[in-house]
This record gives structure tokens, sequence and C-alpha cells, in this order.
């Protein structure tokens, strides 16, 4: 866990972020969970930990990750933002039935659509989701048929 809050802190610093003590646990809890957590998830599994935190300082930290391109906010049910580390260009699935949110990996380089419908523009990001049941809902299914 040391190792683990040296590599977070450094990773606060390097984008001259000033790594107080509830920074460096929201950025831990984001790596270790990689569940696309929202702010009210993020403060529950905080709030014990840290009792003076507010959701404020969640919500004010996370817009400071966002705009240093620590996190990514991600809106894909249209009523609650997500927070993703993943920063990289990346698609989401959602499940309609355990409500998780899982990574995809769709390469877009030479996909005819940005050839085609988007030439002469540059493409900075793309954000794409796709939503059904995730493998583990419908095995979940199968067992109790």
């Amino acid at each position: 866990m040391i190792t683990n809050m040296k590599h977070i802190k450094k990773e606060l610093t390097d984008k001259n972020i000033k790594p107080t003590y509830q920074r460096l646990c929201i950025l831990e809890y984001l790596h270790d969970n990689l569940v696309h957590p929202t702010v009210d998830m993020i403060y529950n599994k905080l709030v014990d930990r840290i009792p003076t935190m507010s959701k404020t300082t969640v919500y004010n930290t996370l817009k400071i990750f966002s705009e240093n391109n620590i996190v990514n906010e991600i809106t894909i049910t249209g009523t609650e933002t997500r927070y993703d580390t993943n920063c990289k260009s990346h698609q989401h699935f959602l499940c309609k039935k355990c409500k998780k949110i899982y990574d995809i990996n769709i390469t877009y380089q030479d996909s005819e659509i940005i050839n085609k419908d988007i030439f002469g523009h540059k493409v900075q990001e793309i954000h794409g989701y796709f939503k059904g049941i995730c493998k583990q809902c419908l095995e979940n299914d199968k067992i109790k048929d």
C-alpha cells in the first residue's frame, strides 16, 4: 500500500496537483476499484476512513482530476456521472441488470466512419457505449433456470 501511495502521489505531483490525504485516498480508490464509481460510491467507501470528508470534497477532487486528464467522466445512463481512470480512448458496456460498467476496446483508426464521414476533421475523442446483459448475469440466469 505504501508503494502504491508513492505512485499515486507522484501521479498527482507530476500534474502539479497538491497531494492532500483526501486526494490520495480518492485516487487510490479509483485505481483499486475499476468499477467506474459514482461520487456517492466513492464517498460511501471512504467516509469511514476519512470522517471529515464531504461529498463536495469528492466532487471538487474529481473535477480537478478530470481537468488534468487523470480521470474521464462518463455518463451512460443519463442520470449519473461515473469516473474512469482509463483515459485512453475506449468504449463501455453497461449491464442493464447488474448496472456494472465494463471497458471495451474498439479500434477506430482505420474505420470507414472516420475516413468517410469525418474526413478533414481532426478527431480527438470518440465516446461510445453499449447496453445489454453482461455474461455474468446471463450465466446467473442459466443457473436459476
